[in-house]
């Protein structure tokens, strides 16, 4: 039988339980504002780090000198031109971090231009990031303009996050969302100078406006997605086949794909990208020096002993596995309870799973940030569900309280 609890008379444990319930009350009443500002503060504080703090990692080299090609012609010049920049704006123990690992391919890259040249071709394919990149050096510093496509892809990334929440009315969880980026390794991708955060901002741009309906944003922002990091095309081709198998209004997006599937072969074959085995081989197996003509004959043992290690290593060293697996916990528990995706959501859902897994088969690399587009969007279609369990719970919970706390017959 349900009876009132004991009512306490050590003065400290009545204080704190009037402070625990005062607490519980207000944040209660503020949980939306207050999870919104937490949101907030935590991507100025990485925008600020990303700022500050930048990670001055060896891939800076080549996409500053793809940004610069076509006003150094001249191979030896080009390389001058990336090394000095890169120098000028990096410390010297950073820079030394970045030309000099004791005679191994930094050291050789720093030497030798024609190699270093031969390689850009698997970065030259990032083609929006460099028209990005090449604009905004001819009124700031190159590696200064990095440093602002990094705060301002942090920036935009945390606006969308909340719009998202925001529309679910579920701001009460952006803490949540918050702990969900410090695990996605969030941080590390913002301060890396690479596209993959401003590919990242994109995507979840895209994918907020299929979530909302907004075809012509969806198509817009998922090319302009792609166009930054053209791997994105694994992930469009299942989207846009699970939208048509499920027979699912979506033509923004099968715009989308349409558009970077034709951009795929037309830019691959503009950058002179060596392909996909070349590539794969040179990113998971070993690093070849000189990428001009380099074809090696496709192994299957290769290609599998290269994905049974890119897959140890992501699961001992990286998140983005844990993350994932946490994402369909969550999905679990939401549709186990009652509380299910809608058929538009879900097939969303779905595809980001399928596309993260399809994406490291296809190439597989352990690092969290090639996979980082995927990891946040499925905690966010998933605030609306978790929203209404919350509800559900604090809805049978109330008369409960009433009857515990009412006075016995």
């Amino acid at each position: 039988m349900l009876t009132q609890s004991p009512v306490s008379t050590n003065l400290l444990d009545r204080v704190t339980e009037a402070g625990l319930a005062w607490g519980e009350g207000t944040y209660a009443r503020l949980a939306a504002p207050v999870g919104a500002a937490a949101f907030a503060l935590y991507i100025v504080l990485i925008a600020v780090t990303t700022w500050f703090i930048p990670d001055a990692n060896w891939d800076m080299l080549p996409y500053l000198a793809i940004a610069e090609e076509g006003s150094y012609p001249d191979v030896q010049a080009l390389h001058d031109y990336a090394y000095g920049t890169v120098r000028d704006g990096v410390s010297a123990g950073e820079y030394k971090t970045l030309t000099d690992d004791s005679g191994g391919f930094r050291s050789h890259m720093a030497g030798n231009a024609t190699d270093f040249h031969s390689l850009l071709g698997m970065y030259r394919i990032k083609f929006l990031y460099a028209e990005i990149l090449s604009t905004m050096s001819s009124v700031m510093s190159p590696v200064e303009a990095m440093r602002v496509i990094s705060v301002l892809s942090v920036l935009l990334f945390g606006a969308i996050a909340l719009l998202w929440l925001r529309s679910e009315g579920a701001l009460a969880l952006a803490p949540v969302a918050g702990a969900v980026l410090i695990m996605a390794e969030f941080g590390d991708a913002a301060r890396a100078n690479t596209p993959d955060l401003l590919c990242s901002a994109l995507f979840l741009g895209g994918l907020f406006a299929y979530v909302r309906g907004r075809e012509v944003a969806t198509a817009i922002l998922l090319f302009l997605a792609f166009m930054a990091r053209p791997d994105n095309i694994v992930f469009l081709a299942i989207f846009a086949a699970l939208l048509v198998a499920f027979r699912q209004k979506g033509w923004g997006a099968l715009t989308g794909f349409a558009a970077s599937l034709v951009a795929y072969f037309a830019i691959s074959h503009w950058a002179q990208h060596p392909g996909w085995w070349p590539h794969l081989w040179f990113s998971s197996v070993e690093q070849h020096y000189n990428m001009d003509g380099f074809d090696p004959p496709f192994s299957a043992v290769v290609y599998l002993r290269a994905l049974a290690a890119s897959l140890v290593r992501a699961v001992s060293l990286n998140s983005w596995v844990g993350v994932s697996v946490l994402a369909l916990a969550g999905w679990y528990a939401t549709s186990r309870a009652g509380f299910k995706l809608d058929r538009r959501a879900g097939i969303l859902f779905a595809a980001l799973v399928l596309g993260a897994l399809a994406k490291f088969t296809v190439f597989p690399i352990h690092d969290t940030r090639i996979y980082f587009p995927y990891l946040i969007p499925p905690f966010l279609l998933l605030a609306g569900p978790f929203m209404a369990l919350w509800a559900s719970i604090e809805g049978r919970r109330a008369p409960v309280l009433h009857v515990v706390s009412g006075d016995e017959p």
